[in-house]
């Protein structure tokens, strides 16, 4: 066990310079995260401000830009939040949105899964909106309007929340959202102009896009066709015009703890043209954000926390996190 980080450097060494992935002139940043933070999510704002929420302490941490150190901005537990799941910047309304998640391993109390929203630049709470029907909230983007669409894991659909609305509204529900023998549903979710994409849970060799009608309302879903099968597609982030940097967390661990991987997928209609990997050999690569060229990326490590269902004294303390990143391909 103690060649893998080699490994894993001399693999992502290997591919920065076989062209899998263009080396950037400076080398690639690395932001260090609280111990046993356990991220599912990143996302930064307009100022370069890293935001990373926490799965296990129910929390959410900030990296100022030149900062050697991240500082908690939402504390463990703040208005009810469990599981920190996807992570948005409204930096317009000065907001920071997080999926609070419901599948406990946590070092706080395990409330009803919500959508919640607190002060960007504080970290005070300020909304909270409950998943309907006993949902869970796992992912969110934000469209140029300000609406917010939210995948529900529970449930075979997509959520809309809408500036002024009291409460989280079904946007689009389809049987295609159903895949795979986990019994989960959506995970990821991109905007990409007039489309939403979102990813299953399970292990697919494709994602799905939703069409936006003129008047905001869902349209068509279609199946885009991968080259071959994701290895449980987390996070989805737009790299501009149907192009796609997917998270492959390995979240069932076929592949071992370290199966995990990122790629970049070029869309040509119903399909991926291509589909790149950009970083192999990672420990539950949840998610990421693209700024200033990188594509900047958390390693879950959950395999630590499922190991030890029911024993939380036996989850392994002290373990180390942080924000990687790497050149994202012109």
């Amino acid at each position: 066990m103690k060649g893998l980080p080699a490994m894993r450097g001399l693999l992502l060494a290997c591919l920065l310079t076989t062209g899998v992935a263009r080396a950037a002139d400076t080398p690639p940043t690395t932001l260090p995260l609280p111990a046993d933070w356990y991220p599912e999510s990143v996302a930064t704002g307009p100022d370069g401000t890293f935001y990373v929420g926490s799965w296990r302490q129910g929390a959410v941490a900030r990296i100022r830009p030149g900062a050697d150190h991240a500082e908690v901005l939402v504390s463990p537990g703040s208005h009810g939040l469990s599981n920190g799941q996807g992570v948005l910047v409204d930096a317009k309304h000065g907001l920071l949105w997080i999926c609070s998640g419901t599948f406990g391993f946590t070092t706080v109390p395990t409330r009803p899964s919500a959508l919640k929203s607190y002060d960007l630049a504080t970290g005070e709470p300020r909304a909270s909106y409950p998943m309907p029907e006993a949902g869970y909230c796992n992912d969110l983007a934000q469209d140029e309007a300000g609406t917010i669409y939210v995948t529900d894991t529970f449930h075979p659909r997509v959520l809309r929340w809408r500036a002024g609305d009291r409460a989280l509204q079904v946007w689009k529900e389809d049987p295609s959202f159903s895949a795979g023998p986990e019994g989960y549903k959506l995970n990821g979710v991109a905007i990409d102009r007039n489309h939403v994409y979102v990813s299953t849970v399970t292990a697919a060799y494709y994602l799905l896009r939703i069409d936006v009608q003129p008047d905001g309302n869902a349209g068509l879903v279609t199946r885009i066709d991968m080259p071959r099968t994701l290895k449980n597609a987390d996070a989805i982030r737009s790299a501009g015009p149907d192009r796609l940097v997917i998270f492959e967390s390995n979240a069932f661990g076929h592949d071992g703890p370290y199966g995990g991987q990122i790629s970049l997928a070029t869309l040509a209609g119903s399909r991926a043209s291509s589909l790149v990997t950009l970083v192999a050999g990672l420990n539950d690569p949840s998610s990421g954000v693209i700024a200033n060229g990188r594509i900047y990326f958390i390693e879950s490590k959950y395999g630590l926390l499922f190991a030890h269902k029911g024993d939380d004294a036996g989850i392994p303390r002290n373990v180390p996190f942080d924000v990687q990143s790497v050149a994202l391909p012109k």
